[in-house]
């Protein structure tokens, strides 16, 4: 049983993680520069 929740904690903290990942996409965010291009030089878009 104890299995069984840290199972679904662990299934939550992924989707939560995923979800994240689509909105700053979604949002214009890089994974690299997080939309502030003053480090990458704008070379992100």
């Amino acid at each position: 049983m104890g299995t069984f929740f840290v199972g679904a904690i662990v299934v939550g903290v992924v989707c939560f993680s995923i979800r994240s990942m689509v909105r700053d996409r979604r949002n214009g965010k890089s994974g690299q520069c997080k939309g502030d291009c003053t480090h990458c030089g704008g070379h992100c878009h």
